[in-house]
């Protein structure tokens, strides 16, 4: 699929069928994170695949964003392997794990798989229900699975602002 297509098709399904994702496709969404470039190709990322019911129940104690889905994916960080910028204000680990997730996120999409972008949670306590290594923080959730006959976008996502209103060339 040619990629704008792909971007303008995509949209935050919030109603999933109980259809598994592949195992093929679920491994192309985890290449696609993959390949994702990282600050100094640190690769800080760890993604978590939650499909049983256990850590799928312990997701759903955090959040009521889940809208079903079968799977979804933990996107978390090594905070102690990330690129400090110069200046010393910002380190990559937020921003090389948010590349990684949207490249999951777009991969899904490419494979026919719908997703959830999830922010809307306590990622300490998810953190802690989890078990996850001290040295890692959870960055978002990534629901993947089949939209339900009756998903569709929210009214309104195909509003977007103009070039003109986002863009400027200086």
């Amino acid at each position: 699929m040619e990629f704008l297509k792909l971007a303008e098709k995509r949209y935050s399904c919030k109603k999933y069928s109980d259809r598994m994702v592949e195992a093929d496709k679920l491994t192309a969404i985890l290449e696609g994170g993959r390949l994702a470039p990282t600050a100094k190709n640190l690769q800080e990322q760890h993604i978590y695949v939650a499909t049983s019911e256990e850590a799928l129940a312990k997701i759903d104690e955090c959040t009521p964003c889940r809208y079903g889905a079968r799977t979804v994916l933990v996107v978390a960080f090594d905070k102690e392997n990330v690129y400090t910028y110069p200046g010393g204000k910002r380190e990559s680990g937020i921003e090389d794990a948010s590349i990684v997730a949207t490249h999951m996120m777009l991969a899904a999409a490419d494979a026919g798989v719908d997703s959830c972008w999830v922010n809307c949670f306590d990622p300490d306590k998810l953190h802690a229900l989890l078990g996850l290594p001290e040295n890692e923080e959870i960055l978002m959730l990534l629901d993947l699975g089949y939209a339900d006959p009756s998903a569709a976008p929210l009214p309104n996502h195909f509003s977007r602002k103009s070039l003109t209103e986002t863009v400027s060339h200086i």
